[in-house]
């Protein structure tokens, strides 16, 4: 339902990237309060890939963070779906490239693939299919 009055626009894609956005806030601010935390017992070996740097991961947070706010603007306004979700999705592939490649030149054991599947891998390709998804959507 599109509402005559605003430009919010209440649909299937409000609730999905409603969840989106949502997951990316709350990273992103678990980042930025307590990287210590979030360094040591996030599932998926973060300590495997070098000491913990708390500026480091509060940079990180600061773009989750950032893409969580752009997911929650495009739940509700259809006019910004694809540029947020493309945004957010070219983030998620090239964070998925990154781990790629250092899982593939040692930097970490092969058991990456099997660790970053859910957290990395998974959610960039789910990104990108609701990329495609809302372009093909008119608005």
């Amino acid at each position: 339902m599109r509402s005559s009055a605003t430009t919010v626009t209440w649909d299937v894609w409000t609730i999905v990237l409603g969840i989106a956005a949502f997951g990316n806030l709350a990273n992103g601010a678990w980042m930025l309060a307590d990287p210590g935390h979030w360094y040591a017992t996030l599932p998926a070996g973060v300590p495997d890939f070098g000491p913990l740097n708390e500026h480091f991961v509060r940079d990180i947070g600061c773009a989750f963070f950032l893409q969580g706010v752009g997911l929650a603007v495009a739940a509700l306004v259809a006019r910004w779906r694809v540029a947020a979700c493309g945004a957010v999705a070219l983030f998620y592939v090239m964070h998925a490239l990154v781990h790629v490649l250092d899982t593939l030149r040692g930097l970490v054991g092969p058991e990456h693939w099997r660790i970053d599947l859910s957290g990395v891998y998974v959610p960039a390709l789910v990104m990108v299919a609701v990329t495609v998804l809302v372009a093909r959507r008119p608005v």
